[in-house]
């Protein structure tokens, strides 16, 4: 039975109550699988979530000839890649079309081997996610880069070398692919215009105690000194921010009373602030979240933007909360131009959102009912479950393969605090 034959049923109604703890980052675990490609020696990865992307990746890194060993119960990573003898530089295209993050073996393969493929890699259909910042990128570190069939190919035979990388956004991924091209590069390597976002800090932080040399990293401007070798380590992903807030949303859509352990506040400031000016009570602790839903929402208006702005992957869920606001609110999408098609499985439920290209103007409140919606990407499924819980009577939703990909058992922490969500089987039509 695949996750395509499964759905999750929501009975609203439920006030979530309770504590729960934060999975680690979903969007930090792929890029720091990714640099233990970069050494012969172990790398220990904690925190671990156990999610489809992470499982997906691991059998990537194995197709490259790494062994993988991955313990569920203790959230350990544990990733072996040794001599460079045995690594290939080709992971499987049946493999890389189910993931975006795929691409990120690109870089540490064109560092060690100074030669990688890969095919065009997967994920949501959220819009256009080019990959012309990772390419020109390894272009301007000396690479030579084509196409053979539908794979793009790098090579780098007398090695890469540093230099000024000015990026036309600020794209996570292709400001991960470079670091982790770069801190074997001969040089200083200056990546202008990069990623900001946690996940990039985390993953620099990760190669600093592998013994890379790394300035700048969590600001748009990053310097890396290349060095001849790089050392395993044990290191502790960062929590997920997304979960964070998914969660942070769940509590506040319910009037609820939740505590969000090993949170870090910091990492969610645009979406706290949100959450404030809707009306919701916020305590915060060091690593510790207090979210207490306000008797009344009031609406408010949002983007969603590169960090330290409101996460894109928040921006469903936020538009989900304000369908129980009073008044109108307006949100705009800033990153990417499909991120609106969980609209209609909203309008489903009885939401009242009109949208313009990129932008939702939302009605409050609106009365939701239980039907069935289909979750058309991760973060869409996770805002359509916490529609159901905010909705009265039973809402179906299919499509959780999309949201276990990104999920750590979302519906057993949900009940865990109160709600009543159960996972189905469905039969096999035909």
């Amino acid at each position: 039975m695949t996750d395509a034959d499964a759905a999750y049923r929501i009975r609203g109604g439920a006030r979530l109550e309770g504590a729960i703890t934060v999975s680690g980052a979903k969007n930090a675990a792929m890029p720091c699988m990714a640099a233990a490609l970069l050494t012969d020696e172990p790398c220990v990865i904690e925190n671990v979530p156990e999610i489809g992307d992470v499982l997906l990746f691991a059998e990537i890194l194995e197709a490259l000839g790494a062994d993988v060993e991955f313990d569920p119960g203790t959230h350990c990573a544990e990733v072996r890649t040794g001599a460079v003898a045995n690594l290939g530089h080709v992971p499987p295209d049946r493999l890389v079309a189910n993931q975006r993050a795929s691409f990120l073996v690109m870089g540490p393969l064109l560092a060690r081997l100074g030669h990688a493929a890969c095919g065009a890699p997967g994920g949501d259909v959220i819009g256009q996610r080019p990959l012309d910042v990772h390419l020109t990128g390894f272009i301007a570190l000396g690479a030579d880069v084509g196409r053979e069939g539908g794979r793009m190919v790098a090579t780098a035979p007398r090695g890469l070398a540093g230099d000024r990388v000015v990026l036309d956004y600020p794209s996570v991924l292709g400001t991960e692919n470079l670091l982790l091209a770069a801190v074997l590069a001969d040089g200083r390597t200056e990546i202008v215009n990069a990623a900001a976002e946690p996940e990039v800090f985390c993953l620099a932080q990760m190669l600093l105690a592998m013994g890379a040399k790394i300035e700048g990293a969590g600001t748009h401007t990053i310097r890396i000194d290349g060095v001849d070798r790089l050392n395993g380590v044990v290191h502790e992903l960062i929590p997920d921010r997304i979960e964070t807030g998914t969660l942070a949303v769940a509590a506040a859509v319910t009037r609820g009373d939740v505590t969000l352990s090993g949170a870090q506040p910091r990492h969610v400031d645009a979406l706290l602030a949100k959450l404030g000016a809707a009306g919701v009570k916020i305590e915060e602790g060091p690593t510790e979240l207090v979210i207490r839903g306000a008797p009344a929402l009031e609406a408010t208006n949002v983007q969603a933007v590169p960090y330290p702005g409101l996460a894109t992957d928040l921006q469903a869920l936020m538009t989900t909360l304000l369908t129980q606001a009073n008044g109108v609110s307006v949100i705009h999408e800033r990153v990417f131009e499909n991120r609106l098609q969980y609209v209609g499985e909203l309008r489903k439920l009885g939401a009242r959102i009109v949208t313009a290209g990129t932008t939702a103007i939302v009605q409050g409140p609106a009365p939701l009912h239980g039907s069935t919606v289909h979750g058309l990407d991760v973060r869409a499924a996770a805002a359509l479950i916490v529609a159901g819980l905010a909705s009265e009577g039973e809402t179906e939703l299919l499509g959780i393969d999309h949201l276990e990909r990104g999920y750590e058992h979302l519906d057993v922490k949900l009940r865990d605090l109160g709600a009543d969500v159960s996972r189905l089987d469905l039969a096999p039509v035909g």
